[in-house]
């Protein structure tokens, strides 16, 4: 009894170190884009320049993160956590003493290095500590610190650099990284089936691996700025990434012992649920990216109000990822993640029935509404994906999923961007077409307009480029909101149809709590 009690208390102890290295890379994720502004200032960088610093962070991630499971079975689980958790505490550090903005993207770079293998890692240990009918109570425990991250971290970042000065905004990380290295170092330990391999090394997986990512997620940054496929620059980088993911799958499929183990994508679950977390990431990121820019460019919100505004998708994430990992045993994946789909995709059709008179409490019943979706999903996905996967292979399924889920992300900020500018043009013209002099409706709003300013005292030409000028601007605002309309239109037709996948999902509860007994 007493040793089933130790058991127990070793288990949350387990619990709390995985989630206190997921949650302070989650918030780093987000915390630094609210200080960029400031780092711009201090640093003398253009809008390009500045933008290698969350990019540097994000490339460095994505790239580490496939490579999780070659990297814990040569060098130990154990002390490959230990060695990420100080090289991001170590990297983070410096990243608040950098003397100039390429000291800063070196270190961040660093900074990805090492937090890129925890959320993935942790994802494995939680899998592997917890038993098979709480698996999905262990996967509400890593979501809650994944979520709670994004959610605050835009208010922790907006108060510490109105408050103090850019620099803290990493220099928070290193007590965080430091208390996750003491947890990992007491209560973490290697598995008895991690075989410690110190074979050849797939070094041409490895370079065709990082040729493929990185030229991807540069080109996903760079795409919107540089007018996509009208710039040799992306053309060179999608030639890079299309030929070094093609080779990266032929090499890896091919080889004795490839650095990513690609065939666990036979496993039905763990593909149906990896393409779904693909669907989320990139809606979700997609989301997530153009709701501040809506808030602050359109509603006059400012940067703080707009992450408080933000704030209920994350409660009501944290919330019901907690219930969901006790709904699960009950109800099932299928029902849980098909539900929680419907939920969000009714949610961003509200959002594309938005207007410039929308309200705060309009956008926080929508964003609370849609945090329960995602919560559902989350947990009931990342549990079902997982299920079938042994328990030799969990750390590099939760690799693959992890960096899926990444990349996709960045796809769907891409995306959105994109849709968002070519939308805000295709509706001005449009627009433009049905405004001309001979209508009654614009001669008499300019009229009215420019009898306002020369009652002002401004001269009859000047008060007619007023008018004209705040035309332009109802126009621009007009455009613009149809285009957030027709974004979130097309975010929720992406989730009506995902939800067929959630049907392809297999229910291995049953069979998971045989194992267990």
């Amino acid at each position: 009894m007493e040793a089933e009690q130790e058991k127990q208390v070793h288990k949350w102890l387990i619990a709390l170190s995985m989630m206190t290295g997921s949650l302070m890379v989650s918030i780093n994720g987000s915390i630094v884009s609210v200080a960029l502004p400031q780092m711009r200032g201090s640093l003398g960088a253009t809008v390009e320049e500045i933008a290698w610093v969350p990019t540097g962070f994000i490339l460095s991630s994505v790239i580490i993160m496939p490579i999780v499971a070659m990297l814990s079975s040569r060098f130990g689980r154990k002390r490959f956590l230990i060695f990420s958790a100080l090289l991001f505490a170590v990297s983070s550090f410096f990243c608040g003493l950098a003397w100039n903005l390429e000291s800063l993207i070196f270190f961040r770079i660093f900074q990805g290095l090492g937090g890129g293998p925890l959320m993935p890692l942790a994802q494995a240990v939680l899998r592997e500590t917890f038993p098979p009918r709480e698996q999905a109570k262990a996967m509400g425990i890593y979501g809650f610190g994944i979520v709670l991250g994004p959610s605050f971290a835009p208010l922790l970042g907006g108060w510490i650099t109105d408050h103090y000065s850019w620099p803290w905004i990493f220099f928070v990380s290193v007590p965080i990284s430091i208390l996750n290295v003491i947890l990992v170092t007491r209560f973490i330990h290697d598995p008895p089936y991690l075989i410690r391999e110190k074979g050849k090394i797939d070094f041409y997986g490895l370079f065709f691996l990082c040729a493929g990512l990185g030229g991807l997620q540069i080109m996903l940054e760079r795409g919107q700025r540089k007018d996509w496929f009208s710039s040799d620059l992306i053309i060179s980088l999608a030639v890079i990434a299309c030929l070094g993911l093609g080779l990266f799958v032929w090499r890896e499929l091919t080889a004795e012992k490839p650095a990513v183990n690609l065939r666990i994508l036979k496993d039905l679950n763990f593909s149906v649920g990896t393409t779904l977390a693909g669907v989320l990431g990139l809606a979700f990121m997609g989301g997530l990216f153009i709701l501040p820019l809506y808030l602050q460019q359109l509603l006059h919100y400012s940067a703080f109000d707009s992450g408080l505004a933000v704030l209920p998708r994350g409660l009501a994430m944290a919330i019901i990822m907690v219930i969901c990992g006790r709904l699960y045993n009950w109800a099932g994946p299928k029902w849980l993640v098909g539900i929680g789909l419907f939920i969000v995709a009714v949610s961003f059709y509200q959002f594309s029935r938005f207007s410039l008179d929308a309200g705060y409490w309009d956008i926080f019943m929508i964003q609370f509404i849609q945090g329960i979706g995602f919560g559902a999903i989350f947990v009931s996905l990342s549990t079902a994906s997982l299920s079938t996967i042994e328990n030799p292979m969990m750390t590099s399924a939760t690799g693959l999923y992890n960096v899926i889920n990444q990349v996709s992300g960045s796809i769907g900020i891409a995306l959105t961007a994109t849709l968002l500018s070519w939308g805000v043009e295709r509706n001005r013209l449009e627009m433009l077409k049905h405004i001309t002099l001979f209508r009654d409706v614009t001669s008499e709003f300019l009229r009215t307009l420019s009898s306002y300013f020369f009652s002002r005292g401004i001269d009859q030409i000047g008060a007619d480029n007023r008018a004209l000028k705040v035309l332009e601007v109802v126009v621009l605002r007009q455009s613009t909101m149809m285009a957030y309309n027709y974004i979130y239109f097309i975010l929720a037709a992406v989730f009506l149809i995902a939800i067929l996948l959630a049907f392809l999902i297999k229910d291995e509860r049953l069979s998971g709590f045989k194992k267990e007994y």
